[in-house]
């Protein structure tokens, strides 16, 4: 990796880390010290080259799609950012098996990947809702009412769908 591409990856990681009102002490408790606060500086200014596991597990960890941290690539746009997917839990648990159970089985599978076991809420991506969308056999906006509908999605939901679409 060449110390220019280094250097704007690092920043890109400066600013999503910043952007979420984080220091890099912060990340490291954020993470119960999966990410130590040299790594990820040392990552930060370039000194340090990253995997391309490490930068998946990364963004991850920060809740953006990987390619927001590739230099080159350009933010998703300075607009109002469209609201975060975030399913109740609480509420899906509930729903019915022959309803929700793929709803459910992918829930624990991001859930298993993710370390993240508060059982409350667990956020998506769009990518996430278009994956579910196909296995459940409808567009993005017929099962964003439907997760609606079941109490699963809050109904600003429709506004990140509408986003997507439009």
């Amino acid at each position: 990796m060449s110390s220019e591409y280094a250097k704007q990856l690092g920043a890109k990681l400066r600013a999503i880390r910043t952007q979420q009102g984080l220091s890099l002490h912060g990340v490291e408790e954020k993470s119960q010290g999966r990410w130590k606060a040299v790594v990820v500086g040392s990552y930060e200014r370039g000194d340090r080259a990253v995997t391309v596991q490490r930068l998946a597990e990364l963004a991850d960890f920060y809740g953006v799609p990987v390619q927001e941290l590739l230099p080159g690539t350009t933010p998703g746009g300075a607009a109002e950012p469209p609201p975060k997917l975030v399913l109740d839990l609480e509420r899906l648990a509930h729903v019915p098996a022959e309803k929700a159970g793929p709803l459910q089985r992918y829930a624990a599978t991001i859930q298993s990947q993710r370390g993240d076991y508060n059982g409350k809420v667990l956020s998506i991506r769009q990518d996430d809702l278009r994956t579910l969308a196909v296995i459940y056999d409808q567009s993005p906006s017929v099962l964003t009412e439907h997760l609606i509908s079941w109490g699963v999605l809050d109904a600003d939901a429709r506004r990140a769908v509408a986003h997507e679409e439009g």
